[in-house]
């Protein structure tokens, strides 16, 4: 079994220049976008604790600012089990991660993502 603690650097940039974007968006309340921003974070970094359970801590405290009780009850779901399955390496590649969507639905991963993968 392959355990994954830590983030390649080529995804951490990834990973972070996506959480840079969500936070211009939020700044701006340009809530869709950072939404948008948020899950694909998500996206990026599901496969590893740190960079998964960030993403649903930051997506809870998204859901408390948006009032969303649906989301923020996902989230909390979300963070007791996602940061260990991504340890174990056991997440549904491509998943956004919001309480939208099934928490173990396999979705398509965007291309340039999907060429981010592939890229290593």
């Amino acid at each position: 079994m392959k355990l994954n603690y830590k983030i390649p650097k080529y995804l951490k940039d990834a990973y972070n220049k996506e959480l840079g974007l969500y936070e211009v968006a939020l700044a701006k309340s340009d809530f869709t976008n950072a939404w948008y921003h948020l899950e694909r974070s998500h996206i990026i970094g599901q496969s590893y604790p740190i960079q998964h359970t960030y993403s649903h801590w930051l997506m809870l405290k998204f859901g408390l600012m948006q009032k969303n009780t649906k989301e923020v009850f996902g989230q909390i779901i979300r963070l007791i089990v996602g940061g260990w399955k991504s340890f174990i390496n056991h997440v549904p590649i491509g998943n956004t991660g919001g309480a939208n969507v099934p928490p173990l639905k396999r979705m398509p991963i965007p291309n340039d993502i999907k060429n981010l993968f592939n890229s290593k």
